[in-house]
């Protein structure tokens, strides 16, 4: 193997390991952060229920001050009755004095309402504060593992970067540009070539090309742009002497799903359409032709895609591309360079076996 090619297999360990440490690094305050939203929640929770103690101690001190005025009206009537000269004076000042003594009675049955409610409330105090002083002790515990996780992190940054520095020096400057071009772009610049195949994009390799990477050359791949290279012990040296006969598998015409390449769509311009039929409901999703990054939400519909879809799929390039409903799921909102790589050479295929779908080549930049 080159020497350049040595080096560059050890500067892209080096950037994937320094990638994943960052990420690492990145991801542990996070993890922090959400424990003390958590905790912060807690603290409040615990304010709270502190401050349904106090309010029910204001409004029972209210009561029992209540309570005390009505007593010291009872007694002033009281007094006033030993005074009156006539009945009717006597029996108003008694109205006055029962009216009084059932307020004191409905002041006291709120008091021993409040009462009742007070151990309900101390109980919600404690799980509070129990459930604080776990969670204190747990974000100080995540806190020292971050702390002790980023230092290991940060010496081991130090490290990789030393490597990297030390394979960059070794690599030629100008295949050093191709590869940190291409990894920035695809996020790997370098591919091994296995059964005559790209690992990096999966796209079959001329036979000439295929030589002058096992004989040692510096080689390109002409779909991804990834430097090549062929490593005897894990490679495969296979000869393909009708490989420029080989013909595309035709599509199943009844299928439940299917990816369709479209060159215009609306203002979103190229895109790859993924259509899914899932026990009587057609799904729909949209891609981003050039950056892999999913437009919009999933859609559904009842039925057939080929039929609920028809519109989407008119004048479309059907492909010939897997589709798995868990992947899809997994992608979420970006398909996967390689899956991406894998759609762009099947339409490629797509489109030498169909000139008259294809149009002109300009119309399908895509695939150029």
């Amino acid at each position: 193997m080159l020497p350049d090619v040595q080096h560059l297999m050890e500067l892209q360990q080096a950037d994937r390991e320094i990638l994943r440490l960052n990420q690492e690094v990145a991801a542990l305050p996070k993890r922090v952060a959400a424990i003390e939203a958590k905790l912060a929640g807690t603290k409040a929770g615990l304010e709270q229920a502190k401050a349904a103690v106090k309010a029910d101690e204001a409004i029972r001190r209210k009561y029992e001050s209540a309570i005390q005025d009505l007593q010291g009206k009872i007694s002033k009537y009281r007094d006033q009755s030993l005074a009156v000269k006539t009945n009717e004076q006597y029996k108003a000042l008694l109205h006055e004095i029962q009216f009084a003594e059932q307020d004191i009675k409905s002041n006291e049955d709120k008091i021993l309402e409040l009462m009742l409610n007070a151990e309900a409330r101390d109980k919600d105090v404690k799980a509070a504060e129990l459930e604080l002083k776990a969670e204190m002790a747990e974000i100080e515990k995540e806190k020292a593992a971050a702390r002790e996780r980023t230092s290991e992190d940060e010496k081991l940054l130090e490290e990789w970067n030393a490597k990297r520095n030390q394979a960059r020096a070794g690599v030629n400057e100008d295949l050093l540009r191709q590869y940190e071009r291409v990894a920035k772009f695809r996020g790997s610049g370098l591919a091994e070539v296995r059964d005559q195949k790209c690992m990096g994009c999966q796209v079959m390799l001329r036979p000439q090309t295929y030589n002058d990477v096992r004989g040692g050359q510096i080689v390109v791949c002409e779909s991804c742009q990834r430097v090549l290279y062929f490593d005897p012990a894990t490679g495969v040296a296979v000869e393909r002497p009708s490989l420029s006969a080989k013909r595309r598998a035709r599509p199943k015409t009844h299928v439940d799903k299917a990816w369709f390449y479209r060159a215009a769509y609306g203002d979103l311009g190229e895109v790859f359409f993924a259509f899914l039929n899932v026990d009587g409901s057609a799904s729909r999703r949209v891609y981003d032709a050039h950056t892999g990054r999913k437009i919009g939400d999933t859609e559904y519909q009842p039925g057939d895609f080929s039929a609920v879809f028809a519109d989407d799929i008119k004048s479309g390039v059907r492909l010939h591309t897997t589709l798995d409903l868990e992947q899809l799921d997994e992608w979420a909102s970006e398909l996967p360079m390689t899956e991406l790589d894998e759609l762009h050479a099947d339409l490629k295929k797509a489109l030498r076996e169909a000139p008259v779908e294809a149009a002109h080549p300009s119309e399908h930049p895509a695939a150029s």
